[in-house]
């Protein structure tokens, strides 16, 4: 059963990602470099943050165990939280869409020993830890969530009306029971 929620997860958050990111295709690059008061100053510089913050999760979770999904040449490109991806919104919209459907096939190889399993890693700032792969699962997928409300913030600021949380009632491709409830 928990490998069932976390499977919805990863598709909500994939479909989550798709309708954001139409709206993001549509923004010019200024508007995608345009400065914000945030701790993030553009929509250029968090949908990199998610996207690296994402890319370190599913590289730690690969140590593990051996996983079909990140055990490829994608994974061997290091990634510094301070970086600031992408040349252009193509550029990002390609790697993002990868990145998503490496995220929904890495959920479907998980077991509940996986998600009761205990991962030793270094942060990024170079502290250990040792911590059950469940809460760090939910923790990308909260992460995600938390900064695409932030990207819908600075949508609004540059005039452009969104909505992508409510992707869940809107779309066919999940469903949630026998009645799409």
């Amino acid at each position: 059963m928990f490998e069932l929620n976390y499977r919805v997860l990863a598709q909500y958050n994939k479909i989550t990602n798709d309708k954001m990111n139409s709206y993001i295709q549509e923004i010019s690059e200024k508007q995608w470099n345009t400065d914000f008061n945030g701790y993030f100053k553009s929509i250029h510089e968090l949908c990199s943050h998610i996207y690296i913050c994402d890319f370190n999760w599913l590289k730690r979770f690969g140590e593990l165990r051996e996983f079909n999904t990140l055990s490829n040449a994608f994974f061997d490109k290091n990634h510094s939280f301070s970086e600031t991806l992408f040349q252009n919104i193509n550029d990002y919209l390609i790697m993002r869409s990868e990145l998503d459907d490496i995220i929904v096939n890495f959920i479907s190889e998980l077991s509940t020993n996986d998600l009761d399993a205990v991962l030793q890693f270094t942060d990024s700032k170079g502290i250990k830890f040792a911590r059950k792969m469940e809460p760090l699962i939910l923790h990308m997928f909260n992460h995600e969530t938390h900064h695409r409300g932030m990207i819908s913030l600075y949508l609004e600021l540059l005039g452009i009306e969104n909505e992508f949380s409510s992707s869940l009632y809107k779309n066919d491709n999940i469903a949630f029971g026998a009645n799409n409830e």
